[in-house]
């Protein structure tokens, strides 16, 4: 397996991300963006969702263009970050025209982060402001681990955060990955250091500590935060992404097998309390040629990179005051 450049969703030529963060909140968003509007589905497998604006995104609805995407923490107040990602898109004058009407496509999910011993005790709705920010910082290279929409994200027995991946297919095609890592499971196998991704991993990017060696017990893979925390405070959400010329159905069953990749990043996965998501894009950019292959290929290629990025969140991730979890680092020390 070939990564791309950035090993970054941001390999996938027009994507930029941006990330905003309040470490005082213990929260943060996310926006990913695009030189130009793309073709966009989703996946909801989680019993817990909470979304904005996803069900235009079905294969049989009127709008195909989609000009941001946005992925917060903070709950339903979180789903706000999306107005001022719009607002700002407005006044570039990006998004949908309906005669001499603008209105920017943007949808979004949101993963629980409220009971981190964060300051929640805010006047006024913080993640408007969160968006802007994040809209406005959005690059080809942004901050992985504690970091946007994955700063105050905690699994279940390590602090959680933000993670990227990508790959290079053999036929040219990237693909890339990007996730909030905030599930009730553990990406680690139990209370050990290995990572359930591990045999995905590609030149070490998570510590290079191979997989789990011998039988992996039930307890092992059924361990949750109702184990090692009070709170219960859930959900992986994702952006899976490729340069390969998909239909919205197509992007629809992109969607579909990139879910796989957080049943290989965390156990357990899609639960009644998480809202396990998954937002799937096509840029446009490169024709299929042996379409049923190559969409094979390039949905098991997102499902890896989801995978990978799981575990590159969790493993960047970084210390702060207050924090209820270790990070990876701080437990088993490199």
């Amino acid at each position: 397996m070939i990564p791309g450049p950035r090993n970054l969703i941001t390999d996938v030529a027009g994507l930029r991300v941006g990330n905003a963060e309040d470490h005082g909140i213990k929260t943060g968003t996310t926006v990913l963006v695009g030189d130009q509007p793309f073709i966009a589905s989703v996946d909801v497998m989680g019993g817990s969702p909470g979304a904005r604006e996803t069900e235009l995104l079905a294969p049989d609805k009127l709008v195909e263009g989609v000009d941001a995407l946005v992925l917060s923490g903070g709950s339903a107040f979180g789903l706000d970050a999306a107005s001022g990602v719009t607002d700002a898109l407005r006044r570039l004058g990006r998004g949908f025209r309906v005669e001499t009407a603008i209105v920017p496509i943007v949808p979004g999910a949101i993963i629980f982060d409220l009971l981190n011993k964060g300051d929640k005790d805010w006047t006024f709705n913080p993640y408007r402001a969160l968006g802007e920010a994040a809209l406005a910082a959005a690059a080809e290279d942004f901050a992985l681990g504690t970091a946007g929409a994955g700063t105050g994200a905690l699994t279940a027995n390590l602090k959680g955060g933000l993670g990227s991946a990508s790959l290079v297919l053999p036929g040219g095609y990237t693909v890339g990955a990007l996730v909030v890592a905030n599930p009730t499971g553990s990406v680690t196998v139990g209370d050990s250091a290995h990572f359930w991704a591990a045999p995905f991993e590609v030149e070490g990017e998570f510590g290079g500590r191979g997989p789990h060696a011998g039988t992996v017990s039930f307890e092992q893979s059924a361990r949750s935060k109702r184990d090692w925390v009070s709170p219960i405070a859930n959900t992986t959400i994702a952006i899976v992404a490729t340069d390969a010329v998909l239909t919205k159905a197509q992007a629809k069953r992109l969607a579909v097998a990139a879910q796989d990749g957080i049943g290989r990043g965390v156990s357990p996965a899609h639960t009644l309390v998480d809202g396990d998501l998954v937002f799937s894009i096509s840029t446009g950019e490169r024709p299929i040629d042996q379409a049923v292959l190559n969409i094979l290929q390039i949905g098991h290629a997102a499902a890896v990179c989801l995978s990978r990025a799981m575990a590159r969140a969790v493993y960047l991730a970084t210390p702060a005051p207050g924090d209820t979890l270790p990070t990876w680092r701080e437990k088993w020390g490199r």
